[in-house]
């Protein structure tokens, strides 16, 4: 795993080992990346269920203003702060060890991207899509990677599914507001 593009170009990212992570493969993050390329630039990130952060750290290295990486695991967590050190982002990333339900309930910010990409087999990317829509800005983006059999709503919370595009085994369905769709 490395960074594709931008200020950290290059810069291999430490994934943690074991089952429980399932890192975004290169070919579906270039494809999230290309059809975000103008969007990045000095946007609010939310990158929940981060992982080892690899999406929050990409679209830092491409301008992105800042980026919340959210995990509940530690290790995650551990991850995802080694990385982020590791390209020089300390200043415009904050690491949260939190569920999504906590963190979206807590959250007085607002993001203008959002990467949601839980386990696949845990049955709560529509629950978490629903509970990070208000925090979504008005221009906001928000992007759910997901396997085929997993059908996501067509509208929900006043945004509308703009585009879904497949990689192999893997869906990306990007969500704006309804009246930018």
């Amino acid at each position: 795993m490395r960074v594709i593009t931008g200020t950290a170009r290059g810069k291999r990212l430490f994934t943690p080992e074991g089952r429980d992570v399932r890192p975004t493969p290169e070919r579906v993050k270039e494809g999230i990346f290309s059809a975000l390329q103008f969007d990045i630039e000095g946007r609010r990130v939310l990158d929940l269920f981060a992982g080892s952060g690899q999406l929050g750290v990409e679209a830092l290295s491409r301008g992105a203003a800042s980026a919340v990486l959210v995990d509940n695991s530690a290790v995650s967590v551990k991850a995802a702060k080694k990385n982020i050190d590791a390209c020089g982002f300390e200043e415009r990333a904050r690491i949260v060890q939190s569920d999504y339900a906590s963190f979206c309930a807590m959250c007085r910010e607002s993001f203008d991207i959002v990467f949601l990409d839980p386990p696949y087999n845990a049955g709560i990317l529509m629950p978490a899509l629903k509970a990070t829509l208000p925090l979504v800005s008005d221009y906001g983006t928000v992007i759910c990677e997901h396997p085929p059999e997993v059908k996501l709503e067509q509208n929900v919370g006043g945004f509308a599914v703009w585009r879904t595009y497949r990689y192999g085994k893997v869906l990306v369905t990007v969500y704006r507001k309804e009246d930018r769709v």
